[in-house]
């Protein structure tokens, strides 16, 4: 088996892969325990349909970069989901089930109706699921998950007290001078830059897996904020590497197997947690 794995890490395309996933693995693990204690789990998941749905726009306009249409339009509704509640009269996990659903179901109608290519449910698939673009990517693609990486990794210890401070209470955050939109504002930028830059390489449906399953295996053994996000990091980092080599000999899909190796991990946190508790 290693022998096989060595001879697979001397293609510059294995070792990309497995790059842009870890660099992506950890990225979502940061921002995940925010989303989890704020009660935002499931914006993960709305976020990646309604990217789905910016995909098939940007498809029927035929669009060679369809980043000019995906990245806006989610960083938009991350934006209005996390920081607009309190102005609308639909919040919290009703206001991200409808967007979801709505984004889902229009970008499938329009690459229905709009539809170019002869293999439209391979394409969905692809879209949902994951594709094969993760062992054709360059060296620039991991360049610019490293740079991304990079910048979320500064932002969020640079801005980690104010961070901290918004995920557990904004009102009093904002009575000790914390501009708590601000830093919710960055928060919704910096999930919905995760989301767009992953969902090519895992999937939109999986996406929300790498971000939830991490932070909740994490708060099975510890409970301080600095902990569970340390663990959290750490977690989500073994489970992608283990997922993707898993997936390389084994030939299964990549997020699908990432995502098995969390849920795996996280029934193991779960029971250490009780033998902890006992």
């Amino acid at each position: 088996m290693l022998e096989t794995l060595i001879y697979y890490f001397s293609f510059p395309l294995v070792r990309y892969a497995v790059a842009v996933v870890v660099l992506i693995a950890l990225c979502s693990s940061l921002i995940g325990v925010t989303l989890v204690l704020k009660r935002f789990s499931f914006i993960g998941d709305g976020l990646s349909h309604v990217a789905f749905g910016a995909v098939a726009i940007a498809t029927v306009l035929n669009l060679t970069n369809n980043m000019l249409v995906v990245l806006p339009i989610t960083v938009l509704c991350a934006i209005l989901l996390l920081k607009g509640g309190k102005y609308v009269k639909v919040k919290g996990d009703a206001a991200i089930a409808m967007v979801s659903v709505s984004a889902l179901a229009i970008g499938y109608l329009l690459m229905n109706i709009f539809s170019k290519s002869a293999n439209l449910s391979g394409d969905v698939c692809s879209t949902l699921f994951g594709s094969t673009a993760l062992l054709s990517l360059k060296l620039t693609d991991v360049m610019i998950c490293l740079f991304v990486s990079v910048l979320v990794t500064v932002s969020f210890v640079v801005f980690y007290n104010r961070i901290f401070a918004v995920t557990f209470d904004e009102d009093f955050s904002r009575t000790c001078g914390v501009n708590a939109e601000k830093y919710n504002l960055v928060i919704a930028v910096i999930i919905a830059v995760i989301i767009v830059l992953a969902m090519n390489f895992v999937g939109s449906l999986l996406i929300s897996a790498l971000i939830v399953f991490p932070a909740l295996s994490a708060m099975r053994i510890f409970k301080s904020f600095l902990k569970v996000t340390v663990c959290s990091a750490i977690i989500s980092v073994i489970c992608a590497l283990a997922g993707i080599l898993i997936s390389i000999m084994a030939g299964t899909p990549v997020g699908s197997t990432i995502v098995a190796a969390n849920i795996v991990c996280f029934f193991g946190f779960m029971a250490a947690g009780r033998i902890k508790g006992e």
